[in-house]
């Protein structure tokens, strides 16, 4: 298991935080997404065997926003 910082951008609202959180939670190997509309951040609790930090980038992005590594 691996945790995982992202920074996203364009969320405007709390409809943009839960299409973040279900894009994030809808991908394959994603246990829990935790989205923080006022930080701009989300944090991703995913098996790093099933999923890839590019593909949880690519999830943000076809929701519509702007994702990458915090830090």
């Amino acid at each position: 298991m691996a945790t995982l910082k992202l920074r996203v951008t364009g969320m405007t609202c709390g409809h943009c935080q839960m299409k973040v959180e279900k894009a994030l939670t809808g991908a394959p190997g994603v246990y829990s997404a935790v989205v923080d509309l006022s930080a701009g951040e989300a944090e991703v609790d995913f098996d790093d065997d099933a999923a890839t930090t590019d593909q949880l980038i690519a999830a943000v992005a076809k929701a519509g926003y702007g994702a990458k590594v915090a830090g």
